[in-house]
């Protein structure tokens, strides 16, 4: 496939989906409402999806039931086999998965390739090895502790990165013996269409994945609240994961929650301040700050404060919005003109609170098409202020002064959130010390390279349990004692 191809000419094939995936078929929803899927880089329409309903989650969710035993009791090896096909399946997709998200997301080409792609890739590749794996077993006493798959799994998923956050669930369920329903995001489905045709061509057994499209207030809900879903693994917002767990509480159903963030990158004074602000931005911009790790809030001792400023402001200059398909693009546009203008509300907002501009802000130049916001950085921002504590999701960064170490651990622990963060410092066991410090599930020093093998998820309200790597792959485990 051309990856340079105008991005309107998606397959036909892809462009019009009117079917569901249920007990290894493509089968006919029950109603007869579509989704639109939207270019946002234009607005324009480039496809078209069913709407599903309770009654399709019902027949999903039965299809998963009985399909359950057989994959529960398979032999690690063979399940792992499975997703070894799929993995191979996948791969010969990646051009079209890359134009896809390029498309249906707005991520360009080079990112959509090697981290939208990329990364999923990896993941799944990671849990071929580990559904070899016999599952662990202690002995603790005279008790046999064992480890059995959960069950049915409702998966709910982003529009963020449409591909990853759908195998970071899909590929520890399944090596861990469960089987899925699974609701991708409205907003970016298209993807999920092209995962289940591999899923098709890999031959996994009938009923293992199921695919259900549709919006959050319908299958959304039928998913969280269907009596023979054993878990509910959501990620997106954190107003929707309590909801979530409000309705899997009626049933005391397990839920699985990754959530929103406000990380903070915490710049220390001996630190390589040009290594970190570079860093820091392009963190703080990934996926045009469309990601919840995204490190948001940038701390920097008073002394380097100015300098700091100066060198974000050119860092931000040299990301060029545009078309994704483009070579030169470095940023998107946000997901939707809903999205868009949501952060162009945080924006205001913070101008109207007293921060002040840096870079960007609601004069700078757009792309007359699409839904674009520039990338924007606010220095002199209070620590409680709206900027600092909620979370943005666009292309907004806070750069944030404090005094001394303890003063930036309060601050960056001074959050709802506690997902991600950074620490950067000359002598790396201080940036060790003051990582221990921060209330929050990863921390990178030094920009470190994210490991797709080590847990991730996060405390406070960033959400519930983890996902990645054998960590996540427990989640979807229940213990069982065995006393002898």
């Amino acid at each position: 496939m051309d990856l340079a191809a105008p991005p309107s000419q998606l397959p036909d094939t892809l462009r019009l989906r009117r079917h569901l995936h249920i007990g290894g078929e493509w089968a006919s929803p029950a109603g007869t409402d579509v989704l639109d899927v939207e270019n946002p880089s234009t607005g324009e329409s480039v496809g078209q999806v069913p709407a599903g309903t309770a009654a399709d989650v019902d027949r999903a969710v039965a299809a998963a039931r009985a399909a359950f035993p057989g994959w529960a009791s398979t032999a690690p090896d063979e399940r792992s086999a499975h997703l070894d096909r799929l993995h191979a399946a996948l791969a010969a997709r990646a051009d079209d998965l890359t134009r896809t998200i390029a498309v249906e997301l707005g991520s360009p080409l080079r990112f959509a390739a090697r981290v939208q792609v990329g990364l999923p890739l990896t993941v799944l590749r990671d849990h071929v090895a580990l559904a070899a794996r016999p599952p662990v077993e202690e002995s603790v006493g005279n008790s046999l502790v064992v480890r059995e798959p959960i069950g049915v799994v409702g998966a709910i998923t982003p529009w963020n990165y449409p591909l990853h956050q759908v195998l970071a669930k899909l590929a520890p369920a399944l090596a861990a013996g469960c089987t899925v329903v699974l609701k991708p995001s409205e907003l970016t489905p298209l993807t999920a269409y092209l995962l289940f045709d591999a899923v098709t061509e890999a031959g996994l057994p009938p009923g293992v994945l199921n695919l259900v499209p549709g919006t959050g207030p319908v299958v959304g809900e039928a998913l969280a609240g269907h009596p023979d879903v054993d878990l509910v693994s959501f990620t997106g917002s954190t107003a929707t994961g309590a909801r979530i767990m409000r309705v899997a509480a009626d049933r005391i159903a397990r839920v699985a929650l990754e959530l929103g963030g406000k990380s903070a990158n915490v710049i220390l004074p001996d630190a390589d301040l040009p290594s970190a602000v570079k860093v820091g931005v392009g963190n703080a911009l990934l996926n045009s700050g469309q990601t919840c790790t995204a490190w948001t809030r940038m701390l920097v001792h008073r002394d380097r404060y100015a300098e700091a400023l100066d060198l974000v402001a050119a860092a931000v200059a040299g990301y060029r919005l545009g078309d994704p398909f483009d070579p030169a693009t470095r940023l998107g546009p946000l997901v939707s003109a809903a999205q868009a203008e949501r952060v162009r509300g945080h924006i205001d907002r913070a101008l109207a609170d007293g921060a002040r501009l840096v870079a960007g802000g609601p004069d700078a130049p757009v792309p007359a098409q699409g839904h674009f916001v520039a990338p924007t950085v606010f220095a002199d921002v209070h620590p409680d202020s709206a900027l600092a504590q909620e979370e943005v999701f666009g292309p907004v960064l806070a750069v944030l002064p404090f005094g001394d170490t303890d003063e930036a651990v309060a601050i960056a622990n001074n959050s709802r959130y506690g997902l991600a963060g950074a620490v950067w410092s000359a002598d790396t066991d201080a940036a060790l010390a003051v990582a221990r410090r921060l209330r929050t599930g990863a921390v990178d020093i030094n920009g470190a390279p994210f490991n797709p093998l080590a847990p991730f998820g996060g405390y406070k309200q960033s959400g519930l349990g983890r996902e990645l790597g054998v960590h996540g792959l427990a989640e979807f485990c229940e213990l069982k004692a065995i006393q002898r």
